[in-house]
């Protein structure tokens, strides 16, 4: 018991427009057009679209369940239509990256502007996401290329490691600790500390810092990512451990940085999809983020040990 488009529509037209004559005119067509096509869509599936009171029309159980698929089916078509018309006004093509805040703050939005100076007639599209909505874009071909620093562990994407940077402690530039060049885990103890959820991958690469120098913490404020670290340090709340990359997309003059002896490292990667050739602009667009890694200053050891980092 299938439906053609024709009979989708005609049903969707009614649902929206709630009468035969909104339909019809939604649909540029007659109204015995439309309750003809009406009334044989509901003999193909079988059951009653809609009741017929006081001559109005109104929807069934079913047909408001039937609808809810329907709209999905539009949404869908509707991104068809969206892409063939960027297609057609992008000739040299789009190209739409996803990235984890702590890298896409600074790095992305610099590497999509040094590319624009060469291609300026490509389309590019930049969001943050989260790491399992980045994914998801990626392995439904909603996003080209992906930055982030969480290793992706999935048999269709491909991994490749862009640069590294170390974790480093951020203060106010009129704090104590600004006094000193480098710091050891046990300075930051004496000050209130932003830090994350024990649990998580950032959590663990904190108070595994910790532990090496023999050592606990005590937080003071929890957050779920540095970026959100970086926004209480510059408003006074306290101190915080944050990753390199994400403490550049702050201004220097109101934040000091300060390295800490043995810190861990976490590492940017870059992320597609394993089973399709990469496009040219794509291409092009990751050699531009590879010498942007290298001319700010992170490292591109491939043979860094990962290590975990929450968003």
């Amino acid at each position: 018991m299938s439906l053609n488009l024709r009979q989708i529509e005609v049903f969707r037209a009614v649902m929206i427009t709630g009468s035969i004559s909104g339909a019809s005119q939604l649909l540029f067509v007659s109204q015995p057009a439309v309750s003809r096509l009406l009334s044989h869509t509901e003999s193909r599936v079988g059951f009653a679209l809609f009741e017929r009171i006081k001559g109005r029309l109104y929807a069934t159980p079913e047909a408001k369940k039937l609808f809810r698929e329907v709209e999905h089916v539009y949404a869908g078509v509707q991104r068809v239509n969206t892409l063939a018309r960027e297609l057609s006004e992008h000739q040299e093509g789009i190209l739409n990256v996803v990235s984890s805040p702590s890298v896409g703050q600074m790095v992305i939005p610099l590497a999509m502007a040094a590319f624009r100076e060469t291609h300026p007639q490509v389309k590019l599209g930049f969001q943050f996401l989260g790491f399992a909505p980045l994914v998801e874009r990626l392995l439904n071909r909603q996003a080209d290329l992906g930055v982030t620093i969480l290793p992706v562990e999935h048999p269709n994407i491909e991994s490749t490691p862009l640069g590294s940077g170390r974790l480093v402690c951020i203060c106010p530039v009129n704090h104590p600790l600004a006094l000193q060049a480098s710091l050891v885990a046990t300075d930051l103890l004496s000050y209130p500390l932003i830090a994350y959820d024990r649990a998580s991958p950032f959590g663990v690469l904190v108070s595994g810092m910790f532990e090496a120098e023999g050592a606990s913490y005590r937080t003071a404020i929890e957050v779920g990512s540095p970026q959100n670290a970086c926004a209480l340090v510059m408003a006074g709340a306290g101190i915080a451990i944050v990753d390199e990359f994400s403490v550049r997309s702050w201004p220097s003059s109101q934040l000091a940085v300060r390295p800490i002896e043995n810190a861990p490292s976490v590492r940017a990667n870059l992320v597609h999809t394993r089973f399709e050739p990469l496009s040219q602009i794509a291409q092009t667009f990751i050699a531009v983020l590879q010498q942007l890694m290298q001319s700010e200053g992170f490292r591109s050891d491939p043979a860094l040990v990962q290590e975990s980092a929450q968003e």
